[in-house]
């Protein structure tokens, strides 16, 4: 190949290769976008038509909700092997990341037709962008995989950092304004994302280019060294035998299943626990309490920002000189996002109490990724690293007692009764523990997938990996749909104490499984 990778790794930031943050930025525009529309979906659908929503029932909008982030994760199989087989991981980026800006546009219009057009572009544009931005990330780190680990919970913290901007920026604004201006300013920024990228793109080198134009490079390296060996190289790149192939494969199998769990679980984010936040938290604060929250609010906004910025500031130093371009529409992002930060905190100052929006609270994910993920990858990168099978079941029983805490604390919640408001500590605590559920699972499948599956599946294999991802988002829609029959006949407390025992069954099984799983694997840390 005309160019080495191994260059990519001469420009570092923090570590890691100055397209590592490319990408990072460019992910961190595109989750803002999704996480801002999924803050807003279900609370648009159940608000009153009176109060600008579509009055829907609880049960026929948290559906929609799993169909919808079913859908999310379904399409990237077909993406994978498009970007494979067609048009390379580059413009299969570029192109999804066009197609859910007109999703987004769609969705600000506020008609049932423009929802479903909305959503539907949605789901086939990540299908296009979703798994091939980890492609390129695998294909950056082929030789480096030691350090996978490291930078797939990096970037994962640029998703993160864009969750967090996009459900406190569109939550806030959908919530006290304007639903459309919600969804609208999700498709400013995922449009922003793309022009980054676009404008961006060659610092991978020949990494993300379509087959033929790969092809095309390892004729051109042919004719000019004379090897005629070159291309046989090329082609038997994977020597490892079959039968550790099959081995590795079952492994990843065995990943997905379990994946399915945690996913079923963790997705009630956006549904069953935005409504417990709207519905059953106490989110009125008034006097020294308000005035407390108006501050720590806003330094939870400003803190992660402010690093953020950081971030960029040393992308610059490393980029600006050769893609100027890129660097200066991701600068105009940055410029604008501030400029709406600094609204919200002067209007939040110039209240005298405080309502804390029910979509607040899914910012507590993000922040607390944001916060954890550099530990967590030390932590991955140390000698106390632990195998993936005990990250898995360690993630799962996390995730069971993050429910435990949202069970404990809704005990006292009795169906048909005056709705009793309970402490926001329970929230709280239960998104800590979810997220550093998450930070063993989800950054570190991803790492898994790229060790151990042949490099010329990894696209399709993540596009495998989405499949699982589909069928738990699926499911935690489908059986969030029930809360108020369960909560009618149990409680809302019994309705949570069902994914605090599921995820730590599940947990302790794959930890059981580990030795097993370490055999399948060979060799593969």
């Amino acid at each position: 190949m005309s160019t080495d990778i191994e260059n990519l790794f001469k420009d570092k930031v923090l570590g890691h290769p100055a397209g590592l943050f490319v990408l990072f930025f460019t992910e961190m525009w595109e989750r803002f976008s999704y996480y801002g529309m999924r803050a807003l979906l279900v609370l648009f659908l159940i608000t009153s038509i009176s109060e600008g929503g579509f009055g829907w029932e609880k049960a026929e909008a948290l559906s929609l909700y799993g169909t919808y982030t079913m859908g999310v994760y379904l399409t990237p199989v077909f993406g994978g092997l498009i970007a494979d087989k067609l048009l390379g991981y580059r413009w299969a980026v570029i192109l999804g990341a066009l197609i859910m800006t007109l999703g987004h546009a769609a969705m600000a219009v506020e008609t049932p037709l423009f929802l479903y057009i909305g959503l539907g572009c949605l789901m086939v544009g990540n299908g296009l962008f979703k798994p091939n931005m980890t492609s390129i990330i695998s294909n950056m780190y082929k030789n480096h995989s030691d350090k996978k680990d490291g930078a797939y919970s990096i970037f994962y913290m640029g998703v993160n950092a864009g969750a967090f901007l996009g459900i406190m920026l569109c939550g806030y604004i959908g919530e006290n304004y304007s639903w459309s201006l919600g969804f609208g300013l999700a498709g400013i920024f995922m449009f922003i994302g793309m022009l980054q990228f676009y404008f961006t793109q060659n610092i991978f080198g020949d990494i993300g280019l379509s087959p033929k134009k790969i092809e095309a490079i390892k004729l051109e390296q042919i004719g000019k060294d004379g090897d005629q060996d070159l291309r046989l190289k090329e082609l038997s790149e994977e020597k490892t035998p079959k039968k550790i192939i099959i081995d590795r494969l079952i492994a990843v199998g065995v990943f997905c299943v379990f994946t399915v769990f945690f996913w079923a679980a963790f997705e009630q984010a956006g549904g069953s626990m935005t409504i417990f936040a709207n519905e059953y938290t106490q989110r009125n604060l008034i006097g020294g309490y308000g005035t407390l929250f108006k501050y720590i609010d806003a330094l939870l906004t400003i803190i992660p920002l402010g690093i953020i910025t950081y971030v960029l500031y040393m992308l610059f130093k490393k980029t600006f000189s050769k893609y100027a371009i890129g660097n200066m529409i991701l600068s105009i992002s940055f410029i604008i996002i501030w400029g709406i930060v600094g609204w919200k905190i002067y209007v939040d100052f110039s209240k005298e109490s405080v309502e804390v929006p029910a979509t607040w609270f899914g910012i507590l994910n993000s922040l607390f990724i944001i916060t954890l993920a550099p530990l967590f990858s030390k932590w991955w990168e140390s000698k106390y690293n632990m195998s993936g099978p005990m990250k898995f079941g360690l993630g799962l029983l996390l995730l069971g007692l993050g429910f435990g805490f949202l069970s404990m604390g809704s005990q006292d919640i009795v169906s048909g009764q005056p709705i009793l408001k309970v402490s926001m500590f329970w929230l709280i605590a239960a998104y800590l523990f979810h997220t550093m559920g998450e930070l063993c699972i989800s950054p570190v499948s991803l790492s898994y997938i790229s060790k151990l599956v042949p490099a010329k599946w990894i696209g399709f294999m993540f596009g495998f990996y989405y499949l699982f991802i589909a069928m738990g988002n699926k499911l935690a829609g489908t059986v969030g749909s029930y809360i108020e029959e369960i909560e009618k006949a149990y409680s809302i407390s019994g309705f949570f104490l069902i994914f605090a025992i599921i995820p730590v069954v599940a947990g302790l099984i794959i930890a059981g499984l580990n030795p097993l799983m370490r055999k399948l694997m060979h060799g593969v840390k």
